[in-house]
């Protein structure tokens, strides 16, 4: 089998799957991760053939994308902010609307660029917020935690191949008897949980089928969960010129404004790229 024939075979397959553009992509990733190839090499290569090894790794792929597996997960990487991070099914796949967060707090700290100051990443995941924010202001000290053993040990491989250093830490931050040992923090960042176990019908099988439903899903019953724990460990955890940023439910951006008024934060909603309402911004009232 030549690059072209099997370039062709699995943009064939992926056309099941996704729509013309995105399978082109995913094809073009998926070529580079077995061949090592840019685009171009694998133009002027194309009928070089696969070696035995590429070809059942390449086999066992496609057999992952019919069985609706995230491609991201497959090849255990994805794309954020310009870099290529190690995923597995024990952390989030790293999303563009996350990206705007990261992108926000760069813009309002870019003028605060040189100076030091700690950061705390709660719900860290691949530690894709912390590594990218460290990357984007390297005078900042960035911690992230998480309650995941082995979604920590994926963030700190990351931390380790894009040469940051980031403090990581296992904790249950729902548990307020932790909160103690934590210092202060200039800025905290999260993309908690917060989607409700009702709206499982809304996701697609790729998302509730692989991702890890420990960093998705909150109770009906409580859906503010963790923006109620982080605006009261944010009352003695965040320095008083401090801000806290937050990803969230896009059905729930007026009564997550409102728990943060409530406890006595000032704070704006801001949407994402689409239109949706997606990220807080929270300060001390001055």
């Amino acid at each position: 089998m030549t690059l072209r024939e099997a370039q062709q075979e699995t943009l064939l397959l992926l056309k099941k799957h996704y729509d013309s553009r995105e399978s082109a992509n995913i094809c073009d990733w998926v070529m580079e991760h077995i061949t090592g190839q840019t685009r171009i090499d694998r133009l002027i290569n194309k009928e070089i053939s696969l070696t035995e090894a590429q070809k059942t790794q390449l086999q066992k792929i496609q057999t992952e994308i019919d069985l609706h597996k995230p491609i991201q997960y497959i090849l255990g990487e994805a794309w954020f902010g310009g870099y290529r991070f190690l995923v597995s099914e024990d952390t989030l796949i790293p999303r563009p609307e996350t990206e705007e967060l990261v992108e926000w707090i760069c813009s309002d700290y870019r003028e605060e660029a040189e100076k030091p100051q700690d950061f705390l990443d709660v719900g860290t995941g691949s530690g894709c917020i912390p590594v990218l924010l460290k990357k984007k202001l390297p005078a900042a000290n960035l911690s992230g935690l998480d309650i995941s053993e082995k979604a920590l040990a994926i963030a700190r491989k990351n931390a380790g191949q894009l040469d940051v250093r980031i403090q990581w830490m296992a904790t249950d931050f729902l548990n307020e008897t932790t909160w103690d040992r934590l210092p202060t923090y200039d800025l905290i960042v999260s993309n908690p949980p917060y989607i409700k176990r009702s709206e499982e019908k809304n996701l697609a099988s790729h998302v509730l089928d692989f991702e890890p439903g420990l960093a998705l899903f909150v109770p009906d019953d409580d859906a503010l969960l963790f923006y109620r724990k982080l605006a009261d460990f944010a009352t003695t955890h965040l320095t008083n010129h401090g801000h806290i940023y937050v990803e969230i439910n896009e059905s729930l951006g007026m009564e997550t404004l409102q728990l943060f008024t409530e406890k006595k934060f000032q704070a704006v909603l801001k949407q994402d790229m689409q239109g949706k309402d997606r990220m807080i911004k929270a300060w001390k009232k001055r």
